[in-house]
């Protein structure tokens, strides 16, 4: 039995995947975060929050690197970790230094901050000759204009440091650009408190269709455990609606698609580490869009398992503690595992979803997750406002895409306005 400590997390479904994964697998876990009730306003009422299940639960400024080393070594000398760990984007370089400064295993902090910053990922691949699109990283507003008319319109706006695509922005002219930059620079500090780093990355806007490759590496080895799809609406914003697993692809475009995250992978350095690389299958070739050095979010990691049985939350366990993961797959019955997300338009207040009674009924439905009614809801800007998804699985082949996009459909959102 091992000991891991988990330094914060996301409040979504990897806080319980994550907690699930080291309970079954017989190890125990400690809990450091800054605020604890940050956690605990999103368990169900009634129920336990599963970071709860933490042998023991510490509290320190997580957000300063510096002053969290040492308590994290005087934590270890009285409790001793095996293994250091985090499913939250925001912290992840934290633990890779935690993880360095206790010599237990995990990534390099270089490769994990160079990964988590989109700025220096670009950097990085171009360096070693992965491709990507044309791109510059922009300090001011004047610096982005003038960056814009040399990599042309329409192209993509994002931020460096930010995740579940917020602020990411397709910009076709100069006054979108202006409006995406400044409604960027009103938002200087992230959902966990921490500065953000200022000025803006633009892209260059890719065709084709997005898929992200899942791997797991360790040893100084990289296995691929499949090919997702990805759909996305929302307009001039990403929204993620939907994935499934395995991706629905030619086989040549599979084979591109993971040579090109596996040298992404290489390229950034990146070990220990269970990866979701997405790439755009562009008419030009495959080109990287970002490099995430932890498991898949969104239910990518459910649909995996139940189409494969490998379990990646595991498999993160696994390489954190320094151990051979297990990748076997094993008979689970499905071919291909889909989910969908039911995606807000308009402001208002949830009253109800109608519909949600015949859905639940449906074949081959695999998860039914629905906002309670009285949730205040938002037009979709990013992957933090769905009002809840559908998964759904296939026996046969890829058909579990059609049977999902048909159970959201069936599901209707009622919306009380503001006045």
């Amino acid at each position: 039995m091992a000991h891991l400590l988990m330094v914060e997390s996301w409040v979504g479904s990897m806080s319980r995947l994550l907690p699930r994964a080291v309970r079954e697998a017989g190890h125990t876990f400690t809990f450091l975060t800054r605020d604890l009730h940050h956690y605990l306003r999103s368990a169900p009422e009634g129920t336990a929050h599963p970071l709860l299940g933490a042998r023991h639960v510490l509290t320190a400024e997580t957000n300063d690197t510096e002053t969290l080393l040492p308590f994290v070594e005087r934590a270890h000398e009285a409790l001793r970790f095996d293994g250091v760990i985090t499913s939250c984007d925001y912290y992840l370089p934290t633990v890779a230094r935690i993880a360095g400064r206790l010599g237990l295993p995990g990534p390099t902090a270089e490769a994990v901050e160079n990964a988590c910053r989109k700025d220096a990922t670009r950097r990085v691949l171009a360096a070693a000759g992965v491709p990507g699109p044309r791109y510059a990283a922009c300090a001011s507003l004047a610096e982005a204009a003038d960056a814009a008319r040399d990599i042309g319109y329409p192209l993509v706006l994002k931020p460096a440091d930010l995740c579940a695509g917020m602020f990411v922005r397709r910009i076709d002219d100069e006054a979108e650009l202006t409006a995406a930059y400044r409604a960027l620079a009103g938002f200087p500090v992230n959902a966990r408190g921490q500065r953000r780093a200022p000025g803006v990355l633009l892209e260059e806007l890719l065709d084709g269709p997005e898929v992200s490759v899942e791997t797991v590496s360790y040893a100084g080895t990289t296995e691929v455990v499949g090919v997702t799809d990805k759909s996305v609406g929302g307009a001039p914003a990403f929204v993620e609606t939907g994935h499934m697993f395995p991706a629905a692809l030619p086989a040549p475009d599979v084979v591109a698609a993971v040579d090109t995250a596996c040298r992404a992978v290489a390229a950034l350095g990146l070990d220990e580490v269970v990866a979701h690389t997405e790439i755009k299958l562009t008419s030009a070739g495959p080109r990287v869009v970002e490099v995430n050095p932890r498991p898949a979010g969104n239910r990518i990691t459910e649909l995996v398992r139940h189409v494969t049985g490998i379990d990646l939350a595991a498999a993160a366990v696994d390489v954190a503690l320094g151990r051979t993961p297990d990748l076997r797959r094993t008979p689970t019955g499905l071919s291909s595992a889909a989910i969908g997300f039911l995606v807000p338009d308009t402001a208002g207040t949830l009253t109800a979803v109608d519909g949600a009674e015949q859905v639940r009924d449906a074949d081959g439905l695999l998860e039914l997750q629905l906002a309670e009614p009285g949730k205040t809801v938002k037009a979709a800007g990013s992957n933090n406002e769905y009002l809840g998804h559908v998964m759904a699985g296939d026996a046969e082949g890829t058909g579990a895409r059609d049977r999902v996009e048909t159970l959201i459909a069936a599901l209707r959102p009622q919306v009380v306005t503001s006045r």
